[in-house]
């Protein structure tokens, strides 16, 4: 047994493939018209034909649960952050903020309300509070990991 991939239901599969290439960069490996594999191994399924395989009606679907996210990391945060600051559209959850251990995320919804999360890459952060001027003493402090940890984000 293994997983293969998250699977997400779509109500405009175009719309979806649109806003996943420009906004996170997959692009289309595979398309079937009613689903869609994305580079990463993330599938599209359109809502009518989803209907159908689980044999439930258009009632029975909800989105926007806020229930789970789509978690993706990114090396050059500050770009990204940039690049969808111009892209008209996007529905926040929150703005941009930093955990306490120092990684930068941001939360915003696709065209169906999934949540998709997008983190600083965690080596990154490592090298962004090293970069800073703190020891790999401090920054394991400062993150709350062992000293190991940070060095093997450096390597």
């Amino acid at each position: 047994m293994k997983f293969l991939s998250p699977l997400i239901v779509v109500s405009d599969i175009e719309r979806s493939k649109e806003f996943y290439y420009d906004v996170l960069g997959l692009e289309v490996v595979d398309d079937f018209g009613a689903n869609v594999v994305l580079t990463g191994g993330m599938a599209l399924q359109t809502k009518d034909t989803w209907l159908t395989f689980i044999h439930k009606k258009d009632s029975e679907i909800n989105f926007g649960g806020n229930v789970s996210e789509l978690y993706f990391e990114e090396d050059d945060f500050d770009s990204f952050i940039e690049k969808i600051s111009s892209i008209k559209g996007i529905n926040y959850v929150h703005p941009t903020l930093e955990h306490s251990w120092g990684q930068r995320v941001v939360r915003f919804y696709d065209p169906d309300r999934h949540i998709i999360e997008v983190g600083e890459n965690i080596n990154m952060v490592v090298r962004r509070f090293i970069n800073s001027g703190l020891s790999i003493k401090e920054t394991a402090a400062r993150m709350d990991v062992a000293i190991d940890y940070v060095k093997s984000c450096l390597e």
